[in-house]
């Protein structure tokens, strides 16, 4: 049973929308660039559309992908331990926050102040904030929806309160090392001196056990990849036919990451924002990276961008780790 909340509940006014998503020119500008690469890419922020972020879910309830079911666990084993180091009446916030599954989790443990959901899929993020906030109508929600790779555009109706970044599901593994320690440094910025940082972070295992995992038998993850070439189909009115690319998934043992690509089945030249994109027979988009590190690794990185790591949780499996983290 839940613990009951100690604050009054509040009407549906609990819930706030902020819209700061790019302006649509920003956004094919960067897509069109990851294409026109000698590599062709497509950052994995793309994926989360209604209908990226629905497959998504099927994906973490699939017998092969064991980090949604893991780090679960070590959070609900886990939870007055993480409470404690959030403190009371902190502004919890989450980057890339999705259907806020995970912090459902921790809600009543933490308390906070206000509970601050970003994510760039505005209809799914409003969505997602409205039934949070049916949920737990003691809860502020201030949902905004921005690029969160990009600085983040905060309301200035704010409550006060110890800002701690809530960051699941070994996001930041999807990160070149660079970016991944630019995105850590952002956050230092936010937290400021006393705020922390809560972190999933996928650990280094077996090549079989990783592969199994981003090549499920049902196919769902090859329909999660093929869904982006839809996204790619609205936003740059462009052509790409999912039928004509091919799931690739596998381990990179020499960069430890799993990388997922799109392969095209044939030679094909696909309209795209009033001109083309051409593809050889076999041609990749590279559309995810997912690293995994050691325990030591991570800390290093973070120790990196000013992070120091407090706590960390594992289950008995050594598959998956969650981290506190503070000011160095």
């Amino acid at each position: 049973m839940s613990a009951q909340p100690k604050r009054k509940e509040q009407a549906a006014s609990n819930v706030h929308f902020h819209d700061a998503q790019p302006g649509q020119g920003d956004v094919r500008g960067e897509l069109l660039a990851g294409l026109q690469r000698a590599q062709k890419t497509v950052n994995p922020k793309w994926f989360y559309d209604a209908a990226g972020s629905d497959l998504f879910e099927q994906i973490t309830r699939l017998p092969e992908y064991y980090p949604t079911r893991t780090e679960i666990g070590i959070l609900e084993a886990n939870r007055a331990a993480i409470a404690a180091c959030c403190g009371s009446d902190c502004l919890l916030v989450e980057p890339g926050s999705g259907s806020s599954e995970k912090v459902r989790l921790l809600l009543d443990a933490v308390q906070p102040a206000a509970y601050v959901p970003l994510d760039i899929s505005a209809d799914f993020l409003r969505e997602s904030a409205l039934q949070l906030g049916r949920e737990y109508p003691w809860l502020q929600v201030r949902a905004v929806c921005a690029d969160f790779n990009q600085d983040w555009p905060f309301p200035d109706d704010l409550p006060e309160g110890r800002r701690v970044v809530f960051y699941p599901g070994s996001t930041i593994g999807n990160l070149e090392p660079a970016a991944a320690e630019a995105f850590l440094t952002r956050v230092r910025r936010l937290i400021g001196d006393d705020g922390g940082l809560l972190i999933g972070v996928d650990l280094h295992k077996s090549s079989e056990r990783l592969s199994a995992a981003y090549n499920d038998a049902q196919g769902v993850t090859a329909d999660f990849n093929l869904n982006v070439l839809q996204r790619l189909n609205d936003v740059l009115d462009a052509e790409f036919d999912p039928q004509a690319f091919t799931h690739r998934a596998f381990y990179n043992t020499d960069k430890r990451r799993i990388e997922m690509h799109l392969v095209s089945d044939e030679e094909q030249s696909v309209r795209c924002n009033g001109s083309a994109i051409e593809f050889e027979r076999g041609e990749t988009i590279h559309t995810e990276n997912s690293y995994k590190y050691t325990v030591e690794g991570f800390a290093e990185l973070a120790a990196s961008a000013g992070l120091a790591l407090r706590q960390s949780w594992l289950d008995d499996n050594r598959l998956f780790s969650v981290h506190y983290l503070e000011a160095a």
